[in-house]
């Protein structure tokens, strides 16, 4: 691939904590020369005016849960505006208010559903609509929101839920505070009891899966999945230490998952079985049918597969992620790719009517070098701009 002119060179302006920053430079992501498909990648830091930043770049990536400093839950409703960002991440949410032409990866709005687990689970309702071509169901987990795990109609509530045990209970919070991955598998009511979980919870069905999760990644109008192992049948949980003891399974679902340590060894792998039932195509059009309803660029999901039933479920949804289980060599240019995507999809009118974008760009992209200079503390601050469907993955 050729690569862009010069007047076709998008800034792409990129703010998230310093250890997420690292890990996808380190991997290639965040080029300091133009990209093939004419990208040039430039930090952003609330160290500065967050608002002189924003005006060289064409394009903002941001991580905003990385700069949660709380989210206040309501008993009753959703998140209503009570998600409190750090002093930086507020000034940067201003500016895209006010300046609607700065494309956003991605728009505030549109990542506030996948803070919130209930919402999630709404949402993954309209899933059934694309279950009609495929022998399979793609949905979600069944559920109960609990606002207190004291009530006394709890049992009963659970029933009506359909939900057996073990059930695994959520945070409501799905991301951007630690206590969002303080989970736990419960095996019969009166674990409820005291159970420390953050409320208001989510509670979903444990769906047997042969131990066998495939995450799937959606960048732009490209999807990916990898396969990893995962928690085992339910049968083998309460088998576990914990279960034998009459208590619930407590952990941090960013740390460690409960597994059955006794048949680690025999099962590096995951099941085969699993792996031949997946439904490829019903998973590809529910990732672009998501893709449509949340409107993201960049986003994940997770999807085991129920032994008895053969029903692909998407127990979890993030955005963002790290994408670390594609190879970089096709998940960084694909990444690019769907940066590029976004833009041109929401600037392709711009592109032809603003007659000031291409006589502007040799000015800007002079301030772009010189603040890139400056950040890698080169000497050398203007680099020649001219010298430079669905995979998977195991």
């Amino acid at each position: 691939m050729e690569a862009e002119s010069k007047e076709n060179i998008l800034v792409v302006g990129y703010i998230m904590k310093p250890s997420r920053k690292e890990d996808f430079a380190k991997r290639g992501a965040f080029p300091s020369h133009p990209t093939q498909n004419g990208l040039i990648f430039l930090p952003l830091n609330f160290e500065l005016p967050i608002s002189s930043q924003l005006q060289q770049v064409d394009v903002l990536l941001h991580k905003a849960t990385d700069e949660i400093v709380d989210v206040k839950m309501s008993s009753s409703s959703e998140f209503v505006d009570k998600i409190e960002y750090t002093k930086g991440m507020q000034d940067l949410q201003r500016y895209t208010e006010s300046h609607p032409e700065c494309c956003v990866i991605d728009p505030f709005p549109n990542i506030y559903p996948v803070l919130d687990r209930l919402r999630i689970q709404q949402i993954l309702f309209g899933l059934e609509n694309l279950c009609i071509k495929s022998c399979y169901r793609i949905r979600g987990p069944r559920f109960l929101k609990v606002n207190s795990f004291e009530e006394p109609n709890l049992e009963h509530r659970l029933f009506e839920a359909k939900l057996s045990f073990p059930n695994i209970v959520k945070p409501q919070v799905a991301c951007g505070v630690a206590v969002a991955h303080s989970m736990a598998i419960v095996f019969n009511i009166e674990q409820y009891k005291g159970l420390n979980v953050p409320l208001p919870a989510v509670v979903q069905e444990y769906v047997d899966h042969s131990s066998c999760l495939f995450k799937f990644y959606v960048l732009g109008e490209k999807v990916f999945y990898a396969i990893k192992k995962s928690t085992p049948n339910a049968a083998t949980l309460m088998g576990l230490p914990e279960a034998c003891d009459l208590k619930p399974i407590l952990f941090d679902s960013l740390k460690s998952l409960p597994i059955d340590k006794k048949n680690q060894q025999v099962e590096d792998g995951v099941s085969s079985a699993g792996i031949q039932q997946l439904d490829l195509e019903l998973v590809t059009d529910a990732a672009n049918w998501l893709r449509s309803v949340l409107n993201l660029t960049i986003f994940g999901f997770d999807v085991v597969i129920q032994e008895a039933t053969g029903d692909h479920v998407i127990v979890d949804l993030n955005y963002l992620p790290s994408f670390k289980e594609v190879p970089d060599d096709v998940a960084i240019p694909a990444f690019w790719e769907a940066i590029k995507w976004r833009f041109k999809s929401e600037r392709e009118v711009e592109f032809a009517t603003d007659s000031n974008f291409t006589a502007n760009y040799s000015h800007r992209l002079f301030i772009v070098y010189l603040n890139l200079g400056r950040f890698l503390n080169s000497k050398t601050v203007i680099p020649s701009l001219f010298g430079c469907g669905c995979e998977r993955f195991l």
